[in-house]
């Protein structure tokens, strides 16, 4: 079986097209590697960039990808809606074919200590690389985000994995893992109401939410979901953005689901959601079955999926260029 690895850098620039494009003329240089996806958003001042390729040619492309964002990117200056600790804030290695999340790992480690030798970044292990329980979380390991990773670092508990325990200003630090494939997915409210994406978010997570004067939290009424609100100004609306960390135990089109229903509650409609990167196509399908049980053939139950998840109201969707297996 062929060997593939996927890549899912995400670089806090969403703005410079040309920044991003240097990043990914480097990450696509690499001789085995294939950008599939380079997705920015000027909100989250973020981009997230989708390549695939053998073990070590992906290695090779996170690193010059790495490599080009940390000198063209400057943290002093950014300002985003999205959490993130550096210039290149995340890098998770994805077993796609021919490897196991072991190999990930591997790869992960391999490309942490290159990292922290050669940038002299400091670098965290997350997900199924920590090497610490309580780092599994991407969330708690980004805590306190650029603004607050100068004390972090200052902390014995924050020595980082990789790297050396200093601030780089310019760069902050980088997080990176294996994991299994994630959707980033995000369902639009028709308000510029952050508070209510807010709720929606607490409410929906599986990590739910800590009442005031209480140490047990309440659980959100989504399994392997992490959730929060976010603002876009530049559409005028609020978002629900969510990861879903295991598609097979909740799937898009349950989060759309839930999402518009605790909407509801707030008299708030929903008028559709975004993929952000690639999608893996049992996903939709699993969507189109969900809204159209009779139908059987693959193009049409994709077609359904898009139109009642409402995928194109931001953007427009194509499947072909946002469905995995169809990159490949």
């Amino acid at each position: 079986m062929r060997q593939i690895v996927e890549c899912v850098p995400n670089f806090s620039e969403g703005r410079d097209l040309s920044v991003l494009g240097a990043i990914v003329m480097a990450i696509s240089e690499v001789p085995g590697v294939k950008c599939l996806n380079a997705e920015p958003n000027k909100d989250y001042h973020r981009s997230v960039v989708t390549f695939v390729g053998p073990p070590d040619a992906v290695v090779e492309g996170a690193f010059e990808g790495t490599k080009k964002a940390t000198a063209l990117i400057d943290m002093r200056m950014h300002k985003g809606g999205h959490p993130r600790m550096g210039a290149v804030d995340v890098v998770p290695f994805v077993p796609v074919s021919g490897v196991t999340m072991n190999d990930c790992v591997a790869l992960a480690e391999t490309f942490g200590d290159r990292v922290g030798r050669e940038l002299q970044l400091p670098v965290f292990l997350y997900e199924a690389a920590a090497k610490h329980p309580d780092r599994r979380n991407l969330s708690v390991v980004r805590k306190g985000e650029y603004e607050g990773l100068e004390e972090k670092l200052k902390d014995s508990r924050w020595c980082p994995d990789y790297g050396p325990a200093v601030f780089n200003a310019q760069s902050g630090a980088v997080i990176t893992g294996a994991r299994m494939f994630l959707i980033a997915y995000n369902v639009n409210l028709a308000a510029a109401d952050l508070h209510a994406a807010n709720e929606i978010a607490a409410r929906i997570r599986e990590s739910g939410r800590t009442k005031k004067g209480e140490k047990q939290a309440i659980p959100g009424s989504l399994k392997s979901v992490k959730a929060m609100g976010v603002l876009l100004e530049g559409k005028n609306i609020a978002q629900v953005s969510m990861n879903l960390v295991d598609f097979s135990v909740t799937p898009p089109h349950i989060a759309f689901e839930e999402v518009k229903r605790e909407a509801a509650s707030l008299g708030i409609e929903v008028t559709g959601s975004e993929i952000v990167g690639l999608v893996p196509k049992e996903a939709l399908l699993k969507a189109g079955r969900f809204y159209a049980p009779a139908e059987t053939q693959e193009d049409s139950l994709i077609r359904v999926a898009m139109d009642h998840l409402g995928l194109g109201d931001l953007e427009p969707f194509d499947a072909g260029k946002k469905v995995i297996e169809y990159q490949l």
